[in-house]
């Protein structure tokens, strides 16, 4: 099965996962990393992407080869209090504080909105308090937005996607993922 397959023949493609999610930044000031995430955002299948107190200079950010804001919606407020998210999406952001939950511990909400703090700085307080939750990547210092960014949605896919599990020993080859398979229509009678 191709992985472009998806929703064009009935199969999804491998990783398919249900609900949506969205990434984005606040107060971003490098258009490379702007268009680095957007680029890993498309590639991840992201619904759309969003910038807070920053503007997306497509012409400046070299670095989205695919072109993101073609493919998918981007919104770009101007600050915490414009942005607007679809009905029952969680606000989850990404910040290195010591009391956010560890990345690899993080039941992902289904519908969920990603926000990233600027290159020099952190997610602005008012951000803070309007979040659903706060994430941290395990590692000993801040890493690049971007990178970040990826490491987030690679983390959601993994969770939430169907995948063939891991072999027990290093150099071993996965099992095959069973392949999906529907169960008989239900009908119901109304009594």
């Amino acid at each position: 099965m191709q992985q472009d397959q998806a929703n064009s023949g009935g199969e999804a493609r491998a990783g398919a996962t249900r609900g949506f999610f969205a990434i984005g930044v606040e107060h971003i000031s490098k258009p490379m990393n702007v268009g680095n995430l957007m680029r890993s955002a498309h590639a991840f299948g992201a619904s759309f992407v969003f910038t807070i107190g920053a503007q997306y200079k497509a012409r400046e950010a070299r670095s989205d080869t695919s072109k993101a804001p073609a493919h998918l919606p981007l919104y770009a407020w101007d600050s915490v209090a414009d942005m607007r998210l679809p009905q029952g999406c969680k606000l989850v952001g990404v910040e290195l504080l010591d009391e956010a939950i560890d990345l690899p511990s993080l039941h992902h909400p289904m519908r969920a909105a990603y926000v990233l703090g600027p290159e020099r700085g952190m997610l602005s307080p008012e951000l803070i308090a309007r979040c659903d939750s706060i994430v941290k990547i395990p590692t000993r210092f801040c890493i690049n937005v971007a990178t970040a960014g990826a490491i987030v949605m690679y983390d959601r896919v993994k969770s939430l996607g169907r995948f063939a599990a891991r072999p027990v020993g290093e150099g071993q080859q996965a099992e095959p993922l069973a392949p999906h398979v529907h169960g008989d229509p239900i009908v119901r009678s109304k009594k």
